[in-house]
């Protein structure tokens, strides 16, 4: 009983670990000192091709609609746009290893002496793919970089779970977006 328990609390870990292994990362920066509440327009356009050309016109109507979302508007052609968006993707296998301990352990045998217990370990193998998403935002004018963000998270087979996945990223990425001016100390 005692070591389904203990083989049930590794397998409860091992799973945590590699949910933790495997979750959304996002990050931004930007110039703190541009102003961005000069730009009302903008542009998005595909800056390196990840080789999918289905989902890359979903990326960006999504990136797209978050931007707007957030205040901009979508310029009529690049030329007139206030700012340039340019994205860059690529996806790329990992390779994760996990192994699995039961019945392992020593503990006191026959006459004071340490015993062995007998033992197994099942190490698996899996496969996924990772992409990430890099969003460049340029002043138009100026083609100053004034924001950038990555998002990084294990790609599915099903389309509507990588969409839902996009749309989780950008909700993180354009969370405070546009940034507001730094504050002047006194």
């Amino acid at each position: 009983m005692k070591i389904a328990r203990l083989a049930a609390l590794m397998m409860l870990a091992l799973s945590l670990t590699v949910g933790i292994a495997l979750a959304l990362t996002t990050s931004t920066d930007f110039d703190q000192s541009y102003n961005f509440a000069q730009v009302k327009t903008f542009w998005v356009k595909i800056g390196t091709s990840w080789g999918n050309p289905l989902s890359e016109p979903r990326v960006v109507a999504q990136v797209e609609q978050a931007i707007a979302a957030k205040g901009w508007t979508k310029a009529a052609d690049e030329a007139s746009a206030d700012a340039e968006v340019i994205l860059h993707g690529s996806t790329k296998q990992q390779q994760s290893l996990d192994t699995f301990y039961t019945g392992m352990g020593g503990g006191w045998g026959y006459g004071g002496w340490g015993g062995m217990g007998m033992g197994t370990a099942t190490t698996t193998s899996y496969t996924y793919t990772e992409g990430t998403l890099l969003i460049d935002i340029f002043d138009a004018k100026s083609k100053e970089l004034i924001f950038r963000a990555t998002a990084t998270d294990t790609l599915s087979n099903k389309t509507e779970s990588n969409q839902k996945k996009l749309t989780k990223a950008l909700n993180k990425i354009f969370y405070d977006f546009p940034p507001a001016p730094e504050k002047k100390k006194k």
